[in-house]
């Protein structure tokens, strides 16, 4: 008579499981606010993409791309609880997590840094341009310029300030400018005709990764299965963004009207060609991975260079835990 009550609360519960899973899939989705760096670009296809195929739909979310731009502080926003989650920055988490900011990176984009110095036809290799005038911007004074005068030897001497225009470069013939893959490469080719001489940072060492996706410990603890999902559907997106990029790329056009379809098939073939989102660790263990290995270098470069504490814990500042759930080949 036991056994059979038993068995009967067995089936019961069982039953009264089916009936959750089944009230919570037939649910509405979860929502996920998503906060972007910049105006809408190729270097964001794969969310876009995702939107616009209905990948985060399946995944069971409901998600909003909040655009960025040079007014919005897409960090300020995420400590706020405005977004669950944004595009975010190694470097920029690390400072965070030393100053006992509440951030936790999830997945990256990109396995290298986009980030460039672009030169006029002649230099061949990064360090043949420690003659030349280099134009950096202030805020690379903190992130890749330390580790240029470390790794190179350049100076301070040759440098001039970034001013977000490639006109200084075009009228120095003996110059080279900062950029990101996607951007400024496109820009001195249009003006002059001739394709740059591009050298991309993360294929010389520069180790952070880039346009990473990071939440707040609070969102994380609230919405873990929720940004899992995220993380997988973005994946899918990005895969199928590199495969046909039109459905993402009808998507940032609607959101920044001022992007143009020349400047768009630029990135996604920029994209392509360096691998930055489908090579390094994510052409064996699948897209948006990350690795402790790879964090470790990001903080001693840091640490090495006087940018952080040594102090700081670098697993405080992300997590593997969700993108290795994930397994999106390229």
């Amino acid at each position: 008579m036991r056994i059979l009550s038993f068995v009967r609360l067995l089936s019961t519960a069982g039953a009264l499981l089916v009936a959750a899973c089944a009230s919570a899939a037939g649910g509405p989705p979860d929502k996920i606010v998503f906060g972007s760096n910049w105006y809408a670009q190729a270097e964001h296809g794969g969310f876009y993409q995702a939107v616009a195929e209905g990948i985060y739909k399946k995944h069971g979310l409901d998600v909003e791309i909040r655009m960025g731009g040079p007014q919005v502080n897409v960090l300020q926003l995420l400590l706020a609880g405005k977004y669950d989650i944004a595009m975010g920055d190694d470097l920029q988490t690390l400072k965070g997590i030393e100053q006992g900011l509440p951030l936790v990176t999830l997945a990256t984009t990109f396995q290298r840094s986009p980030t460039v110095l672009v030169a006029h036809p002649g230099p061949q290799k990064l360090e043949d341009l420690k003659g030349h005038t280099l134009f950096i911007g202030q805020a690379s004074e903190t992130t890749f310029w330390p580790w240029l005068k470390s790794r190179y030897g350049f100076t301070d001497a040759q440098k001039k300030p970034y001013t977000f225009s490639v006109q200084p470069f075009l009228a120095d013939k003996n110059s080279a400018t900062q950029g990101y893959l996607a951007s400024e490469p496109f820009t001195i080719q249009r003006e002059t005709g001739a394709a740059p001489t591009v050298f991309l940072l993360g294929d010389y060492g520069y180790p952070p990764y880039a346009q990473t996706v990071v939440a707040t410990q609070k969102s994380l603890a609230a919405k873990k299965d929720a940004l899992r999902r995220f993380i997988e559907a973005s994946a899918e997106g990005w895969k199928s963004y590199l495969k046909n990029p039109a459905p993402g790329n009808a998507l940032i056009r609607k959101d920044n009207p001022q992007m143009t379809q020349d400047l768009l098939d630029y990135g996604v073939d920029a994209l392509r060609r360096a691998h930055l989102v489908d090579g390094g660790d994510a052409a064996a263990r699948g897209l948006l991975t990350m690795t402790d290995e790879r964090w470790q270098a990001t903080r001693d470069f840091m640490v090495k260079e006087k940018l952080l504490d040594p102090k700081v814990d670098v697993r405080k500042a992300y997590t593997t835990e969700l993108v290795d759930q994930v397994r999106v080949l390229p």
